[in-house]
């Protein structure tokens, strides 16, 4: 299987690389257009600040790549983010893959929401043998707002989309390879699709 984590600049690509070399397969890092269109799946990962993520990828044309992808892609955290409608981070235009904007929390709780909290409403073949409510680790200050592209929930000051699924493209808030085995879990079934 050849599995190529997008580098555009933003992200904890090391760690994914990590998390899927325990499961056994070695991802390809590459911002390579050609090489991404040719993988037989896709993680388009991302740490850091909105608008300048959205800038790198404009820069190196992966903006107008992502969203005709034909394989399975998996946004993990900002990833998941940019490839909503817009963001309200930066005042950023998205990917426009799901329907959802991206807000920030209110001043009413702590941000980032930085930590363990559960998902629940699981509905995708991306949570096989993951139980309602299990914990998953999430540093953010965004969010997905809840729509009809969520495949799972959690709540933090409200309830938001903390997975969201459309067709071959799926995103996830937390980050699966620093949530232990129910994280690994979720990569693998990811690279079962």
């Amino acid at each position: 299987m050849k599995l190529v984590i997008i580098d555009y600049g933003a992200g904890n690509i090391k760690s994914i690389q990590f998390a899927f070399k325990r499961l056994g397969v070695d991802a390809i890092l590459s911002n390579n257009i050609e090489e991404i269109k040719a993988a037989d799946k896709v993680i388009f990962p991302g740490v850091g600040e909105a608008s300048s993520a959205m800038k790198m990828l404009q820069e190196s044309g992966l903006d107008a790549v992502i969203p005709t992808l034909k394989q399975p892609v998996l946004g993990i955290c900002l990833g998941m983010q940019l490839m909503c409608t817009c963001s309200e981070e930066g005042n950023t235009e998205g990917l426009g893959i799901f329907n959802a904007a991206v807000k920030k929390f209110s001043k009413a709780v702590k941000v980032p929401q930085m930590g363990w909290n559960v998902i629940y409403d699981l509905k995708s073949d991306l949570f096989t043998g993951i139980k309602e409510k299990e914990f998953m680790y999430l540093v953010h200050s965004f969010y997905a707002e809840s729509c009809n592209e969520a495949i799972a929930t959690s709540d933090y000051e409200i309830e938001y989309a903390s997975a969201l699924q459309k067709d071959n493209f799926y995103g996830v808030q937390f980050h699966p390879e620093k949530s232990g085995v129910n994280g690994s879990k979720i990569l693998e079934n990811f690279l079962n699709l």
